[in-house]
């Protein structure tokens, strides 16, 4: 009997600490903690309750539960390529990036099933949209313009899901075999043309400059050339004035040596006879020039006589 009350009171022991365990599993697994840039959306019976920020929180078992986990942080979504067709009818693919931010936890949950595939079908009809009123060079210039208005039109379509589209990438954009090869061959052509015009300006410019190094050198040959001749006259005529005063030098000695001369006649008293005989030694220095002929005068007594007068004029002086 005792034994049997003791198996019993054991069984009953072991279940409450059983119970008591599960109580404390429960107790502490309702003990939540919500990480930074998280946010948890709390439903009570089934219904939206609150939503939690970060820090820890309890919920209370079996009434309230998590009913998601959303990430506040910037996301990025990279869809496969879509077909599109533009204004002049040709298809290309064209894959975009969408960087979105979830701003309200409860919309993003209950806004919409499947945000993400939302996000990706609405992308794909606005590009087709956009690229539709755009030709081909449109767009393929036009992609700041393209990405501005796509981010503008999805920011407002998401808003009603609680996200915020930030920025809309065109990743790639690939039109059909046969337009690539003839833009790739427009593009060869205008690198040739440019190529070319390069290299006829580089001729032209060395052209240029040779015809102005020929024309420098032939204006400084030209101007040695007159320097030279400057040089030259002007060497000349200093020969000629350094002549002439030599000339006059000469001519100034030969006056005054004359006169030096007839001064001493004069001192030395010279009559009649010596006047004569001076002036037959002056016969005698012209004959001694080039003349062919000399003619003696017949009053070469009265040349004496002229001559003794100049002598006795400087006496008087």
């Amino acid at each position: 009997m005792f034994h049997s009350l003791f198996l019993v009171n054991l069984g009953g022991i072991i279940a409450l600490l059983i119970v008591l365990f599960i109580a404390l599993i429960v107790v502490a697994t309702s003990f939540k903690i919500v990480p930074q840039a998280n946010a948890y959306i709390i439903e009570r019976l089934g219904s939206y309750h609150t939503t939690w920020g970060t820090g820890l929180h309890f919920l209370i078992p079996f009434i309230y539960r998590v009913a998601k986990k959303i990430s506040l942080k910037e996301q990025v979504i990279d869809f496969d390529p879509q077909p599109v067709i533009t204004k002049d009818n040709v298809t290309m693919q064209i894959d975009t990036v969408i960087f979105f931010t979830i701003t309200d936890g409860k919309a993003y949950a209950y806004g919409v099933e499947n945000p993400l595939m939302a996000i990706e079908k609405l992308t794909a009809t606005t590009l087709r949209n956009i690229i539709g009123e755009l030709d081909l060079d449109g767009t393929l210039t036009s992609r700041d313009i393209i990405n501005v208005r796509m981010r503008d039109i999805l920011d407002v379509a998401t808003d009603p899901w609680g996200i915020k589209v930030n920025r809309v990438e065109l990743k790639n954009i690939l039109p059909p075999k046969d337009i690539r090869d003839a833009m790739e061959k427009q593009m060869r052509a205008e690198r040739e043309r440019r190529e070319a015009i390069l290299r006829a300006e580089g001729e032209k410019r060395a052209a240029i400059l040779q015809a102005e190094g020929f024309k420098e050198s032939t204006i400084l040959q030209a101007e040695a050339k007159r320097q030279a001749l400057i040089n030259e006259a002007e060497g000349r005529k200093e020969a000629q004035v350094l002549e002439a005063i030599g000339e006059a030098q000469a001519i100034l000695e030969v006056q005054t040596a004359k006169a030096k001369s007839i001064e001493l006649i004069r001192k030395a008293g010279a009559d009649q006879a010596v006047l004569t005989i001076k002036a037959y030694e002056a016969l005698a220095e012209m004959a001694n020039g080039q003349a062919t002929k000399i003619i003696v005068p017949s009053n070469l007594q009265g040349l004496a006589g002229t001559l003794a007068s100049l002598v006795e004029v400087a006496k008087d002086k």
